[in-house]
């Protein structure tokens, strides 16, 4: 039997990031290191301040390596001008964060729609990818009314609906139920890893919360910068690694 190739969404390759300050050089990424598999769902555990979200926003092109390197669907994205980096992230990757980050001034349906205007989407191209979110989510009832008429959960579910609305392959959140009580925050995620099941995506998460963390496929750990593997599900039974 022909052994399968693995398929990669995300490597990062001996990514530094460092700041420095009049006497001294922070290193809050160091030499960090990861693989992940399309369709697989990682989280990133460790302390405030341990380099998680920094690692994360390097591996989405949001912030800038001193050293390493990113590939996202096998393009090094480390190497991209702004303007082909900007056209490759509305194409290839969503974004969830702790603050729903949604225009005041928006609709509902306004703020989920935001990404295909500034990929200049014609209207036929989501039209289905909106239906299938707005019912999922639960948002029919609420797409006209403007962030200050929802809830916590409800500016959520928006943001993660605005995340997925181009249907991008991969996808990264940080702390995305990190402002939600414990009851919102487990439907969130509910909602969240079934719209992923259902179209496949890979996901990448930076959590302090352990009980979403456990339904990842892998928790890696960072602490100090320093990146490591700290638990591997293999054949559906966890393993615990000491090092990556």
């Amino acid at each position: 039997m022909a052994r399968r190739e693995i398929e990669y969404m995300l490597q990062a390759e001996s990514v530094i990031k460092q700041y420095r300050q009049p006497e001294s050089v922070i290193t809050a990424v160091n030499r960090a290191n990861i693989k992940i598999e399309k369709g697989e769902f990682v989280a990133i555990i460790g302390s405030s301040g341990s380099g998680k979200s920094t690692f994360l926003h390097i591996c989405a092109g949001l912030d800038k390596a001193n050293a390493g390197r990113i590939l996202i669907d096998n393009e090094e994205i480390t190497k991209m001008g702004p303007d082909e980096l900007g056209r490759f992230r509305g194409e290839k990757m969503g974004f969830i964060y702790q603050r729903h980050n949604l225009v005041p001034q928006f609709t509902a349906l306004e703020n989920i729609l935001l990404p295909t205007v500034m990929c200049n989407k014609a209207d036929a191209s989501y039209q289905e990818s909106l239906r299938e979110l707005v019912e999922c989510l639960g948002l029919s009832e609420r797409l006209h009314h403007l962030p200050s008429e929802l809830s916590g959960g409800q500016c959520q579910r928006v943001a993660i609906a605005r995340a997925l609305i181009n249907n991008p392959q991969m996808l990264f959140a940080d702390e995305p139920t990190g402002n939600l009580d414990r009851k919102n925050a487990d439907e969130v995620l509910s909602l969240l890893l079934k719209i992923r099941e259902t179209r496949g995506q890979t996901l990448l998460m930076v959590t302090h919360d352990l009980a979403i963390a456990e339904q990842a496929d892998r928790i890696f750990r960072m602490d100090n910068g320093i990146l490591k593997l700290e638990r591997d599900y293999i054949g559906g039974n966890k393993k615990t690694v000491d090092t990556f």
